[in-house]
């Protein structure tokens, strides 16, 4: 049968089939939430309909480009793709939108360290030095939002962090200096075991309710609110640690990252820097 003219029914129950399928494929918790919501995303954009062929894709993947940024539309193009195999239906996936890569850096979404100790401060002058603590802890060890839990008043004690993440295993290292922050705050919230980092009901924090506290900030920290949100505190991690060391590989260790692709955009340049260097080159 032609590609064309191949086509699947879905359903409700195949969403939950799939949900099984990652969850036994061993993704972790924060994966399997973003794969299920790209893809009932998609499920929603069907409007009643079961039936998945060539045309109906194509023109998901038209509306995808009209309604999100073309890194989020190739993410929620990804996880459709994974479902379309789990379904046996490899052959109606769809391409990833081309995307050229980007030499300079957003210079008004990037978070510097300037703004990062005003968030800090902001926090505390706040009555919220939980929250202070928790952006520093994200900023100083490069660490992805959802990795937060890891940081127990056991893994704490032992000054680095062993973690699984996307099937790969790697070591977080905590400074010396936010351990004793980390130990004296546990301390003071008379938390002698498991996450530091907890709500008032004993969960541990999570990306949304940090993340709407971060923003909340923005007025008293005078940082605009585009520039806050816990995945650019990884970033700026990842600016200054390149800055100081340059060692390129041994930073895509630190961050977690198999393609040294991705890397590359954590660590790309301001486009005022390149001009910068380009002036001091004096050849007018």
């Amino acid at each position: 049968m032609r590609r064309e003219n191949l086509s699947i029914t879905i359903n409700d129950f195949d969403l939950e089939e799939f949900k099984t399928y990652l969850y036994e494929r061993e993704n972790s918790n924060a994966t399997i939430e973003k794969y299920m919501t790209d893809v009932r995303t998609f499920y929603n954009f069907l409007n009643g309909s079961q039936t998945v062929n060539k045309k109906c894709l194509v023109a998901y993947k038209d509306w995808l480009v009209e309604h999100y940024a073309i890194t989020s539309a190739n993410s929620m193009i990804a996880a459709l793709n994974q479902f379309l195999l789990f379904m046996e239906a490899g052959a109606l996936r769809i391409k990833r939108l081309k995307i050229q890569r980007q030499l300079f850096a957003q210079q008004e979404k990037e978070l510097n360290r300037e703004e990062y100790q005003r968030l800090i401060n902001a926090a505390k002058a706040k009555g919220k030095p939980e929250l202070a603590l928790i952006i520093e802890t994200i900023c100083s060890t490069g660490i992805r939002i959802s990795e937060l839990h890891y940081f127990t008043v056991e893994n704490v004690k032992q000054g680095r962090i062993r973690v699984q993440n996307k099937g790969k295993n790697r070591v977080i290292l905590i400074p010396a200096a936010l351990k004793m922050k980390l130990l004296y705050f546990s301390q003071k919230q008379q938390r002698t075991k498991g996450c530091i980092f907890v709500t008032r009901t004993g969960r541990s924090r999570n990306r949304s309710n940090i993340w709407s506290d971060m923003k909340a900030l923005h007025q008293t920290a005078g940082v605009d609110a585009i520039k806050i949100f816990p995945h650019n505190l990884r970033h700026l991690f990842a600016r200054v640690y390149y800055a100081a060391t340059k060692d390129f590989v041994g930073l895509a260790d630190l961050l977690g990252h198999s393609s040294l692709e991705v890397t590359r955009i954590y660590t790309a340049t301001a486009s005022d820097t390149y001009q910068q260097r380009i002036e001091g080159l004096m050849l007018v």
